[in-house]
């Protein structure tokens, strides 16, 4: 699990639109904490900072020891709505958390043993399914991946729920059968690359080119 990442908040008297931007304005980002059968506060927090985290790519598996006003709350990213154009961050959801707490979250596939795995020896790929895996677990407990073993799959076989170490007490949220996260897939014979090719080309043959297309227009002018 990931090291908590620390943040300072300011309560917010308002919200609204236009609070927001003002907020926006001054650097800071609107923000809410919930959960745990207590009132949602509304909160600003650094723009930079958040942004910061945000783009390390695990706000929604990493914990966060959030200052508000001197009080410490243990919170989970659980929304982040983005710009839609900068991709800058401009609101986040912040649920409270404690070590009673279960949630589901997606959570990376890392897979282990490839030296092991004879379809990779033998020029095989892994064609992923799924790079993550949705996990029920504690909130305090949140595994930063899910490791996938891929010793001894052959070309063709599936790589399956059943192939991953399981973190202690986190459970699929997906119950109901042995899903697939990845296969081997065996490499491409001359064949196969000679058939793709010749029917690239084939399909070539009905564009016209630039060149093409401007002898076409002289064409149509000399015409007229």
């Amino acid at each position: 699990m990931s090291k908590n990442y620390a943040l300072k908040a300011e309560k917010r008297e308002r919200a609204g639109k236009g609070i927001a931007r003002s907020l926006r304005r001054a650097g800071r980002t609107p923000a809410v904490i919930y959960g745990d059968k207590k009132e949602p506060i509304i909160i600003s927090v650094s723009e930079n900072e958040i942004n910061v985290e945000y783009s390390k790519g695990q706000i929604f598996t990493t914990l966060c020891d959030l200052d508000l006003d001197g009080e410490k709350n243990l919170v989970l990213a659980r929304d982040v709505q983005l710009h839609p154009v900068t991709d800058i961050v401009e609101h986040v959801d912040f649920l409270r958390v404690t070590k009673k707490t279960k949630l589901a979250v997606d959570v990376p596939v890392q897979f282990i043993n490839e030296d092991k795995c004879p379809s990779l020896d033998k020029k095989g790929t892994v064609n992923v399914v799924r790079h993550t895996v949705e996990l029920l677990c504690s909130a305090v407990n949140i595994p930063d991946f899910l490791e996938v073993n891929l010793e001894g799959k052959e070309h063709g076989d599936a790589v399956k729920i059943s192939d991953a170490n399981l973190p202690k007490d986190a459970t699929p949220v997906i119950t109901d059968r042995d899903f697939t996260i990845a296969t081997l897939v065996p490499p491409k014979t001359a064949a196969q690359e000679e058939a793709e090719e010749a029917a690239s080309a084939e399909a070539g043959d009905g564009i016209v080119s630039d060149e093409e297309v401007s002898a076409l227009d002289n064409d149509d002018k000399a015409e007229n």
